[in-house]
């Protein structure tokens, strides 16, 4: 178990607005609504479920919010939304895997296309992409929950395979069938986490620098900002320095 990398977080987030946090609890409720539909709507007895509301909650989304979006899925007029994953090139070769939750499978394949090919990127075929990363467990609580050691050995502890740190969080990766198994044990250990989730972990990284960081991260942040988009996964290595002058 490796206990520290430099591994840079495949969810690039900058600060956030109001209005971008109103489409990222867009974006949790739409995961809530089709986790319920999927079994049943009672959190303690749909893992899935249970994740998606640990997940809203982390991000202080009103309880309100989180029952309607439940409920939302046993109406009548609940929206049939379909899983789906792209996979595609970004600037310096990096992988991208997108995956979305949508209405409409034509305007999400069409704004996705349209995304890539206007900063920088092409889109792939299925399983052009995705071959170069694990899909994993993951398990994040801020830095502040502890030190490395002492993740580390909870993680161990809890059945983990992985474990990196950096000065924002604690990233905890378990294989994917362990997942609620080991997030249940960290939780009782270290309390409720920042997120639980089942993602996708590149296998190798793909160092980027200078001019196409700022390209590649207008291309992540473009797709994150779609309607449709749930997550965006790379394999790509930026330096800090370079992240700095992007976001700045």
């Amino acid at each position: 178990m490796a206990g520290h990398s430099k591994f840079k977080n495949i969810m690039h987030r900058k600060g956030r607005a109001d209005s971008v946090r109103s489409k990222l609890f867009s974006k949790l409720s739409r995961e809530i609504t089709v986790a319920a539909k999927s079994g049943l709507p009672d959190p303690a007895m749909n893992s899935r479920l249970r994740l998606a509301v640990a997940n809203a909650k982390a991000e202080s989304m009103p309880k309100d919010n989180i029952d309607r979006a439940i409920k939302k899925a046993s109406g009548a007029d609940a929206e049939a939304y379909e899983e789906i994953r792209y996979e595609g090139f970004g600037p310096g070769g990096v992988g991208l895997i997108v995956e979305a939750l949508t209405d409409n499978r034509n305007r999400a394949a069409a704004n996705v296309r349209a995304i890539f090919s206007k900063n920088g990127g092409n889109l792939g075929e299925t399983g052009s992409v995705s071959f170069m990363f694990d899909r994993v467990g993951q398990i994040v609580y801020p830095a502040s929950v502890g030190s490395e050691d002492k993740i580390m050995e909870a993680a161990i502890e809890a059945g983990a395979e992985d474990v990196e740190s950096d000065e924002e969080t604690h990233t905890i990766y378990t294989a994917f069938e362990d997942l609620s198994d080991v997030a249940q044990t960290l939780e009782a250990a270290l309390g409720e986490p920042k997120s639980t989730a089942i993602a996708w972990r590149p296998k190798t990284l793909t160092p980027v620098e200078g001019e196409p960081v700022a390209t590649l991260m207008k291309l992540i942040d473009a797709l994150e900002d779609d309607d449709d988009v749930q997550n965006v996964y790379g394999n790509y290595d930026v330096s800090d320095a370079d992240l700095e002058t992007y976001a700045g």
